[in-house]
């Protein structure tokens, strides 16, 4: 369910990312305002454009999000200030925390509406270090600085 309501936001960001460069276009006379002169074929490039972008929707949450281990050794008690240190530095506070893992969502409310509010990152104590989903590109962040901050703490 969760993949296809980012789907589902993906699409719409899409949608409202194109009108809005075409009433930029629009507005600075780089082409005209009727959609049969705009669009090679008219109107009926509407919805082509539309499954195109519905296209796009549909696979960008399979590479978009996903869930990677942060290599870090001890355990969950002396790994948590690293963490909470960590997550403070990259702009996020901390959501919820159990005995298991933690959450953390950003602080900023311009970058959370950025990420169409899909800026969660969910962190579960696992064997071997703590495994991380959500945002790819934020993910990969946060795993560096934290393997590179128990690094610093080791030596």
């Amino acid at each position: 369910m969760k993949y296809f309501v980012r789907s589902i936001k993906y699409f719409i960001y899409l949608m409202i990312i194109l009108a809005l460069l075409i009433v930029i276009l629009v507005l600075t006379g780089f082409v005209e305002g009727n959609l049969e002169d705009m669009f090679v074929n008219g109107t009926d490039s509407l919805w082509q454009i539309a499954l195109l972008m519905a296209v796009f929707a549909a696979i960008y949450p399979r590479f978009g999000y996903s869930t990677r281990t942060a290599h870090l050794k001890g355990p969950a008690e002396e790994l948590r200030p690293t963490i909470n240190k960590v997550m403070e530095l990259h702009d996020y506070k901390l959501e919820s925390e159990t005995a298991d893992g933690m959450t953390f969502r950003r602080r900023s409310p311009v970058a959370k509406a950025m990420k169409m509010w899909e800026d969660r990152l969910s962190l579960k104590y696992v064997l071997g270090g703590v495994e991380v989903e959500g945002l790819t590109k934020d993910m990969v962040r946060i795993i560096s600085g934290l393997e590179a901050a128990q690094q610093e703490e080791d030596v």
